[in-house]
Parts: structure tokens; sequence; C-alpha cells
């Protein structure tokens, strides 16, 4: 069954009219459209898609069974477009994304229809949690891709060089070893700013003894690769030893649980197993893993709060990590597939500590 189908599966049983669609991963997911600034509005007998005059020659080649629709013409807005629509086919109900669109753009729609806006939450993302043989194909390249990329970047890490140019070669490497070029944020970090969870890449030169954290991935046809490694430039101190062999200890207790049918909790509590009576108990960060495809954080989410209930098919990562203000911190993420058998590691590159 394809996506456009489930959706209006979906519309069915909740008595729906019709669906729009503005978040761009569920855009892309639905119509396979690769562009941007374009708008799904799909109804009981009709798929529209909607967008301006940069893009209608583009949706009209990859998206062939969709009618496409300019709005940017005088005096029209995306909210006056679905409304007209919605008239000609006496559209009583509208279902939206109600985590995405901002409140002007859901006033500009709701002033211009006279059907109703039924709120809804991550239905299409449901659908995108489950990979497909195709879509797991494309996260494979992906993963192998970063995975290249870290054996080439470890070569350039070396006292003197700043965060800044290696993020720079990194993202490099990604795109020579096949990745699309339109990169997304990464994190390259060192010394005691590897506590910083999100931490930007600066200016600072690596120094003999620092950690050098990556955390970064790549695109390949859109889907997305994110992983982890941390490095030592120099002879690691006894206390990175300890707290790296603590932080994969983690990583491959909560791998070897995962399966389908485990929850996220669960998923938690393995990766607690190895520090749960350490002095790094409490440098420990709830959130440890996430699924990932068009977006790089997706259902199903890992960690302290997870609700999440794990399936065959989900690809996701591990990446529970310590985080010490001051000092540093460690952190090793895989991406893997969930199969009958278990967690399928995607990512090559070694757990084992490199001392550079």
């Amino acid at each position: 069954m394809n996506t456009l189908q489930k959706i209006r599966n979906y519309m069915e049983e909740h008595e729906l009219d019709s669906f729009f669609v503005a978040k761009p991963a569920n855009v892309r997911y639905i119509s396979s459209y690769t562009g941007e600034d374009s708008y799904l509005y799909i109804t009981k007998s009709k798929q529209y898609f909607i967008t301006d005059p940069r893009y209608t020659e583009q949706a009209s080649y990859e998206c062939p069974s969709y009618e496409i629709v300019n709005w940017r013409t005088p005096g029209n807005t995306i909210g006056k477009t679905v409304g007209h629509l919605g008239e000609c086919e006496n559209i009583k109900t509208i279902a939206f994304e109600e985590d995405y669109l901002t409140f002007a753009f859901y006033e500009s729609i709701r002033n211009s229809v006279k059907a109703e806006m039924i709120p809804t939450s991550n239905v299409t993302e449901e659908f995108r949690s489950v990979k497909t043989k195709e879509e797991e194909g494309y996260l494979r390249a992906a993963c192998e891709i970063a995975s290249r990329a870290f054996e080439k970047i470890v070569k350039d890490i070396r006292v003197g060089v700043t965060e800044k140019e290696l993020a720079s070669r990194l993202s490099h490497y990604m795109v020579m070893e096949g990745a699309d070029t339109k990169p997304y944020g990464g994190i390259l970090i060192s010394g005691a700013r590897t506590s910083l969870l999100h931490g930007i890449p600066s200016s600072k030169s690596i120094e003999y003894g620092d950690l050098v954290l990556m955390d970064y991935g790549c695109q390949y046809n859109g889907y997305l690769s994110d992983m982890t490694r941390t490095v030592v430039v120099g002879k690691a101190s006894e206390e990175q030893k300890k707290v790296y062999d603590l932080c994969r200890q983690m990583t491959e207790d909560v791998e070897a649980v995962i399966k389908p049918g485990v929850t996220g909790i669960e998923c938690y509590e393995a990766s607690l197993k190895a520090i749960k009576d350490t002095p790094y108990l409490k440098y420990n960060y709830g959130g440890i893993g996430h699924g990932i495809g068009l977006f790089v954080h997706e259902l199903p989410f890992i960690g302290s709060n997870s609700t999440a209930v794990l399936q065959k098919g989900n690809i996701m990562t591990v990446e529970p990590g310590i985080y010490i203000p001051g000092w540093g911190g460690i952190r090793i993420e895989d991406q893997g597939l969930i199969t009958e058998q278990g967690y399928e590691n995607l990512i090559s590159a070694t757990h084992d500590l490199i001392e550079i």
C-alpha cells in the first residue's frame, strides 16, 4: 500500500474530508518531490500539489499523479488556494500538522476556508518510522559514506588545526564519497567543549590531550546518516580511558537489548547498567536515541521519557553519553536497522578508543 492510500485510509477512519501537508519531509515522503516551498492538499478523490512558478516544472516531472496548482498569483495566498480547492469539492474538514504550522500560517488558512480545521500529530511520521527496502538501501549508503569519511578525517586531526577546518574537511569528504551536496549541521568540537551536547564548531585549535567529538552525517537521496565518534589527540589519560570504556559499554548494552517489542524505557534502563554505581551517573543525558530517515530526529525516540515500542523496520540511532562540564564529554553513536534478530549496526567505524 502506498503512502497516499495510507493517508486516505486515515482520513476515512477519522471521518476527514481532506488533509493539508506542509512539513517538507512529509511532502517528500508522500509525493516523492525533492524540491522546496511546496504543499500537498489531499482529498478523498484528488491530490493537489501546491507550489509556485519556481517549482511547477520540477513537480510535473516528479509528481505526475498530482494536479499541480500555482498559488502565487496576484492577490492570492496559500490559504485562499486551499479554500478554493475545498469549495470545489464541498470540503467540510481539513486535517493539518499541528506541530508544524505557525499561528500566522494556520490563521491564513482558517480565515480563507469554510471547512473546520482539525489538528493532527505524527500521522505521516508514524508511517515513516518503518522503512521500506528502498529507504533502507538509501540509509545504508548514507551510513557507509559517513563511515568512510571518518577513516579520512582521523588522519587530519592534529595539534593546531581548528574545529571549523576539520568540520569543513569532513563535509567535503562525505560529498566526495557520494553524499548529496546539500549538507546538514554537524558537530565537531574539542577539549572541554565536548561536554556541549550540540556544540557548534569554533575557531578553537586542537591541543594535545584533547578529546575530539564528531557527531555528523550526510544525505544520500535525501536520507540521512547520523553517527558519533570521540577520539583523543595524543595519549589518553586514565580518566579519559575510563569514561570512554563506560560509554562504549552503555552503547553496546543498549544495542544488545533492541529488538521488536522492546520499549524505549527498557533501552534507557539498559544504558544505565554500566554507570549506575559510578560517580558518572549524574552526567548521563536522558535521550539516548531516535529514528532517522528524511529528517534527522524521527520516531521512535528512546530514553527516560520514551513511550515508544520498537518495531521491525525501524532505523534508529543509539547514542548514550557522559557529559562533564569543564572536563568534556564522550559519545559513541551508531545507526542501525531493527530486525527480528535484533539491532543491525549500519556504521562500520570502530568502537575502540583511537589515540591520534
